[in-house]
């Protein structure tokens, strides 16, 4: 007779504990915790000893074979992945709500023409998933769709038809038999993408399924779920913008520097190969408080404008406001403004801006920032024509910064006539560049430079 034992699970991050409590002691949520029924088998206190037919071997024993990608068509997509989609590779896909994952996935499955693709769906019906396609204008009749929640059932149909690409949306709808609790569990969830995994291996299908992410903006599960796929992706972006990005925070088959920017248009996803011309606005250079600085997103150069505005403080305690840039680093860059360049902004309102709302953690971007503070401070603007590039340090020092080739000729071929970067930034022939490059060493030569 198997030994009954019952534990309590924390849905939120995986934590067991023998007893129910009302607050995680691993997250911290409250009301996490549901039981789970764990069935252990009795065993003798004999050793079992068993004919394994798997044997050690040394690398030179170990064949390989060169496996082709799959290209999927969106371009964006393949550079994220390394290249395209690894046959027989488990990719999880996640990102808020509403922001675009399974229209992402189904003109992915659109898009795959020449092979065989399954798409099921555990939160759409066949008709809405058919009146999405038909906004996409897109049409694929290699492409089987299938509305299904019983994880059984879906591997019945995976192995019936053998699809070159299985796409599931989403991951939290699905459930096995096996497991009592309900679907979304951390229960569920983990069986369910172990039984998936086995499928994929074991058939080499790609497999690319959705997730959810929940408050924190972690993906909905255990933290097993990441351990246990090999690419995990992260869709990210504001719903008020149009503009999406695709990050791989995990990639096996890959490196995850890379990143894929998107266009959220009535007629789906729409690529963007030139993220600079969109991220720069076409505004007079009269207006005071932008500055354009060089930044790198993963391993692709990138112009943004940063926005700054600087007022008097209307209460007693100054705000300090950022959106898309770290809070606390803005802080930090206020206080070498005051301690080492000498300006007064503790009784000032200051609020910053990344144009297009993306979220920019690249520290090359310092120069901009500060820049276009002092350029609202003063109310004088900054050439347009002008782009930045270097790390501020406490002591009021501008930092080496990274692929400064790669900067410097982002902003030469937009047609900037100037860019500032580090002094100490050496070893790069300015002459391949058409455009002034300026090399300052302290923040108040900086200023300086600009403004006079």
């Amino acid at each position: 007779m198997p030994a009954t034992k019952a534990v309590y699970t924390c849905q939120n991050c995986g934590t067991q504990s023998p007893k129910w409590m009302g607050k995680c002691t691993s997250c911290g949520e409250w009301n996490t915790y549901v039981e789970e029924v764990i069935e252990k088998k009795r065993t003798s206190g004999k050793a079992v000893v068993l004919n394994l037919k798997n044997e050690p071997v040394t690398l030179e024993k170990i064949q390989t074979s060169k496996t082709q990608r799959i290209v999927s068509g969106i371009n964006e997509f393949d550079r994220v992945l390394g290249g395209g989609i690894v046959p027989g590779s488990l990719i999880l896909l996640g990102g808020d709500p509403g922001i675009g994952k399974s229209t992402l996935a189904l003109q992915l499955a659109l898009k795959l023409n020449g092979l065989k693709i399954l798409y099921t769906s555990g939160e759409e019906s066949l008709q809405q998933i058919k009146l999405r396609a038909e906004r996409l204008k897109i049409s694929n009749n290699n492409c089987l769709f299938l509305s299904e929640t019983s994880l059984e059932n879906l591997v019945a149909h995976a192995e019936q038809s053998m699809p070159d690409v299985l796409i599931i949306d989403s991951i939290q709808t699905i459930s096995t038999e096996i497991i009592e609790s309900s679907p979304g569990s951390v229960s569920q969830v983990r069986e369910c993408t172990s039984a998936i995994l086995k499928f994929a291996k074991k058939s080499g299908v790609a497999v690319i399924l959705i997730g959810h992410i929940n408050k924190e903006g972690s993906i909905a599960g255990p933290k097993v779920l990441e351990h246990i796929v090999d690419t995990v992706l992260q869709f990210e972006g504001d719903t008020n913008y149009m503009y999406r990005i695709l990050r791989s925070n995990k990639n096996r088959f890959g490196s995850t520097n890379e990143l894929g920017i998107f266009e959220m248009s009535s007629d789906g996803l729409l690529e963007i190969t030139n993220a600079s011309e969109h991220l720069i606005s076409k505004i007079s250079s009269d207006v005071s408080g932008t500055a354009i600085a060089a930044t790198i997103e993963g391993i692709r150069p990138i112009l943004i404008e940063i926005q700054a505005l600087v007022s008097s403080a209307a209460y007693g305690t100054p705000q300090r406001s950022s959106t898309g840039f770290d809070l606390r680093r803005l802080n930090m860059l206020l206080a070498v403004l005051e301690k080492r360049a000498g300006f007064k902004l503790i009784q000032k309102d200051v609020f910053l801006n990344i144009a297009g709302g993306l979220r920019i953690s690249d520290p090359a971007t310092d120069l901009a920032v500060i820049c276009s503070i002092l350029s609202s401070n003063i109310d004088i603007p900054v050439d347009h024509k002008v782009c930045f590039a270097g790390e501020v340090g406490l002591t009021g020092e501008i930092r080496v910064i990274n692929r400064i080739e790669q900067r410097i000729a982002e902003a030469a071929k937009l047609g900037f006539r100037k860019i500032i970067i580090p002094k100490l930034n050496k070893g790069f022939n300015a002459s391949r560049f058409n455009i002034e490059i300026v090399q300052t060493g302290r923040v108040e030569e900086v200023f300086k430079h600009i403004f006079g």
